[in-house]
């Protein structure tokens, strides 16, 4: 008996998965049978609308058990009125008025160089010397008949006050002495160029032409003078900002190199525009009282070009904007148990700094802000507030 039964289960299950197979996907296709095919996808039509069905039905159960399932959750922020002030970013390079290399005046051997590098020099205080060829014993030979000429015309100017002699005798005497001093001081002034002296007081930055060597006039450097006490930054600003960047506006400057910041100002501005690139020069001073900075160094600037004492600023991330080109955020609105209602506003922007926007239009002071979730809510809906 149990042997019947068992014989007979093993061929209901046999001609139920003859069944199954012949009702597969692969056995369907394989068929080729119109008929067969779409009597295959009624069925699977008629098993996907009870599925919906059925989720529907769950679906409903499910928000009716959990209303909250839908309401999106964000953070916010109160918007607070600031002092905002804007920078302008440049580079610029550090230089000195007083950067000098001085050529020689006067051919010849370059006969003593009287300072070394990195001495301190005053100004007017003799550097170097060029050999002046015997141009020295000229002027004192000039110098002789000058004197010569000069007693000549005293006596004769003594004479002729006496009613002696005759003018022309007088101007001749006067004319051979103014002469001849001219002589003296034409060839003083050439013999001047064999010294070299400093212009202004600084530092010897550099000797290049070593004692004994050949120098010509105008063509060949002798030394480097330098002074660190003057220096400033110059850097082109575009011509956009020619009413913000102004003599006297606050200037931080930062040097890479040196790791160090000093605040400092805008000393002058140029009044000229550049054609080629629509900038103008601005001057920033720089006190350099440890001589650290020195002239070609690059620097970083940020310019105060604008500042709002009662700024409104909020974080440029949660700004979106429609078809129209016009920027919103949500605010909320009827705010109860950290529940509100998410309320779309229209907002005008000004300057960034960062990751931060001005709001000038649009926004008032106290007004809290969705920042999570900004870009996921919708005006009217209601969400709910995580942290304030």
């Amino acid at each position: 008996m149990k042997k019947l039964l068992y014989i007979s289960t093993l061929s209901l299950l046999l001609i139920a998965c003859g069944e199954d197979n012949k009702n597969s996907m692969e056995a369907v296709l394989e068929s080729n049978d119109i008929e067969t095919i779409q009597k295959k996808r009624d069925e699977l039509t008629t098993e996907q609308q009870e599925i919906h069905t059925k989720l529907k039905v769950l679906d409903n159960k499910l928000a009716e058990l959990n209303p909250e399932k839908n309401v999106p959750l964000i953070t916010t922020f109160t918007a607070k009125s600031e002092v905002f002030n804007h920078f302008l970013e440049l580079q610029g390079s550090v230089e000195t008025k007083q950067n000098v290399v001085i050529n020689a005046e006067m051919g010849g051997i370059l006969q003593q160089v009287y300072v070394k590098e990195g001495q301190k020099v005053s100004k007017g205080q003799l550097l170097a010397r060029i050999d002046d060829g015997g141009m020295s014993q000229q002027v004192a030979q000039l110098q002789i008949q000058a004197d010569l000429a000069k007693t000549t015309f005293e006596r004769q100017q003594r004479l002729w006050e006496q009613k002696i002699g005759s003018e022309i005798q007088y101007l001749q005497a006067k004319s051979n002495y103014e002469a001849q001093q001219s002589a003296v001081n034409q060839m003083k002034s050439q013999l001047s160029k064999s010294t070299v002296t400093a212009p202004f007081s600084g530092t010897i930055d550099d000797i290049i032409t070593e004692q004994g060597s050949v120098v010509s006039p105008g063509q060949t450097p002798i030394l480097r003078i330098v002074n660190l006490s003057d220096m400033y930054i110059t850097t082109d600003v575009p011509e956009s900002y020619i009413a913000d960047v102004v003599e006297g506006k606050n200037v931080e400057v930062t040097f890479p190199v040196l790791g160090k910041t000093v605040e400092t100002k805008i000393r002058q501005t140029g009044s000229f525009i550049n054609p080629d690139n629509r900038t103008f020069n601005a001057e920033i001073e720089v006190p350099n009282k440890e001589k650290m900075i020195k002239p070609n160094l690059t620097a970083r600037l940020k310019i105060n070009d604008y500042t709002n004492d009662k700024a409104l600023m909020i974080p440029q991330s949660i700004i979106s904007e429609n078809a129209e080109g016009e920027q919103y955020i949500y605010i909320l609105d009827s705010i109860k148990d950290k529940k509100a209602i998410a309320k779309q506003t229209f907002i005008k922007t000004g300057k960034t700094q960062g990751d931060v926007i001005e709001v000038l239009e649009g926004l008032k002071d106290g007004d809290a802000i969705i920042e999570e979730g900004a870009r996921s809510v919708k005006d009217g809906q209601t969400v709910k507030i995580i942290t304030y």
